[in-house]
């Protein structure tokens, strides 16, 4: 995958000033910049809109638009901005776990990238929204690793791993993935669904997604929590259009898109909320 993605726009656009030679320092921090600048949302496909893949598309919107994605722009965007460094990056795919019943099979739906460097082999993925990773993890079985939010950990399953995170006392699976390389046309195909079929929650339900330095911002149609990394939690409902539009555009740094109909659809999900209540 060749990119002629602008570095200098996309650090600016992160806040990353440090170093851009290959190497793990670089990848930690621009894993943990990237997530804090460009929050996980899906307003295009609620808004009915298209989501493009590819490179000129993910920069104008992600960059330059200052909007952000979901895991697909997310990581191809970080995919771009690594290879033009100089990492040896390959684009995997994986089977979402969280908050799946067991037994459940679901699709490979979820995207994430294997960075090689000279130590080793490590996972980075800013495209899981409320528990996206905040750092990359060594791609090494049954070890706790820290990150600047919750401690992960990955699990050998067969050909497999799975990613799991401490949430309290309790390890929960995030998703499970293998090492077969995926190319674009693999990722069109799964975006195109997610963002099109009647039934889909990227369709259906205002998601967003942001982590600070001490806190996760999660906002799901009108309810919005605050995580604290010292364990608190604040929820609330947003009442009105024009609460969800500030709270999108303060908490999470969003430059919303020009969409008269916006408007509309978030009052309907408020009243879809207040119905389910």
């Amino acid at each position: 995958m060749t990119t002629a993605l602008n570095l200098d726009a996309y650090f600016e656009r992160i806040g990353h000033g440090g170093g851009r030679t290959p190497v793990l320092d670089t990848l930690r921090a621009i894993h943990l910049r990237h997530p804090q600048s460009i929050a996980f949302e899906n307003l295009s496909p609620l808004l009915g809109r298209p989501v493009r893949l590819d490179a000129q598309s993910l920069q104008k919107k992600l960059v330059f638009d200052g909007r952000g994605g979901y895991c697909f722009e997310q990581n191809l965007l970080l995919s771009h901005a690594l290879k033009g460094l100089g990492f040896r990056v390959v684009e995997l795919a994986a089977r979402v776990l969280w908050n799946t019943p067991e037994g459940v099979v679901r699709p490979r739906s979820h995207m994430l990238l294997l960075v090689h460097l000279e130590d080793g082999a490590y996972i980075a993925d800013v495209g899981f929204g409320g528990l996206t990773l905040t750092a990359p993890l060594r791609l090494r079985a049954d070890i706790e690793q820290a990150t600047p939010h919750e401690p992960f950990r990955l699990i050998e399953l067969g050909q497999e791993f799975v990613l799991q995170a401490l949430i309290g006392d309790a390890w929960r699976p995030l998703y499970r993935f293998g090492l077969q390389e995926q190319l674009l046309p693999d990722y069109e195909v799964t975006s195109w669904y997610l963002s099109n079929h009647p039934e889909s929650q990227f369709v259906t339900t205002l998601m967003a997604a942001r982590p600070e330095p001490d806190r996760r911002y999660a906002l799901r149609n009108n309810q919005l929590a605050v995580y604290h990394r010292d364990g608190r939690t604040e929820q609330r409902v947003l009442t009105s259009a024009a609460e969800m539009r500030h709270t999108l555009e303060r908490l999470f740094l969003l430059r919303l898109p020009v969409a008269p109909e916006l408007d509309a659809i978030l009052t309907r999900l408020i009243a879809q909320s207040a119905a389910i209540v």
